[in-house]
């Protein structure tokens, strides 16, 4: 059952960015902690698919035995926000990612991995997000992906402004799960991580 005050949100501690999103979520007012084991994410009221490599988090998420309990929490309601190559983890499509690699299949959204281009192309930008009031977040992108379709019950929510990729979707969410192609965890800007805790609590 949900705290409505501070939920319990997990952070999926296998690779990438753990540490970073474990403070904004302790910022924002939430319990969080790391999920390595199933007992661990049995505890959780959300959980947080952090950036980091995909294919490697794809590998370890099978190691370490979490693919069936994560694809029944997320099949059961579980909020779940995915940055980065969580938002890989995320999409029931992948374009350019390895034959092994396989995701949640929670999003309906056909995703290009590594979409902006090498570690050299990485960039920051303004993005307006549907849904945080306080103008556009500064989103940070490192070799990320972008969403190259979405299907039925998929609300975009942010999208490339200026540059070579403005009108590129970076943001989205379907029901209880969201998705960003920039790392939120990266900037001293909360308002992301508050709106998934809000998610949670609802």
């Amino acid at each position: 059952m949900r705290c409505v005050t501070a939920p319990v949100i997990g952070v999926l501690a296998l690779q990438g960015d753990v540490r970073e999103h474990l403070t904004a979520l302790t910022d924002v007012g939430a319990q969080a902690r790391p999920v390595r084991r199933a007992a661990e994410l049995d505890a959780v009221d959300g959980l947080v698919i952090p950036g980091g490599e995909s294919t490697t988090i794809s590998k370890l998420v099978d190691i370490f035995e979490l693919r069936e309990p994560i694809d029944k929490r997320i099949a059961a309601g579980l909020p779940v926000y995915g940055s980065c190559a969580g938002m890989i983890m995320l999409a029931q499509e992948v374009l350019d990612g390895r034959p092994d690699q396989r995701g949640f299949d929670g999003i309906t959204m056909t995703v290009r991995r590594n979409a902006f281009g090498r570690q050299v192309d990485s960039f920051e930008a303004p993005v307006e997000i549907t849904g945080i009031d306080g103008g556009p977040l500064h989103a940070v992108f490192i070799r990320a992906p972008w969403v190259e379709r979405v299907g039925a019950g998929v609300e975009v929510l942010g999208t490339v402004t200026e540059g070579p990729a403005a009108g590129r979707v970076v943001a989205v969410r379907q029901g209880n799960l969201l998705a960003t192609s920039f790392h939120p965890e990266l900037t001293r800007d909360l308002r992301l991580h508050r709106y998934f805790v809000d998610l949670v609590r609802t």
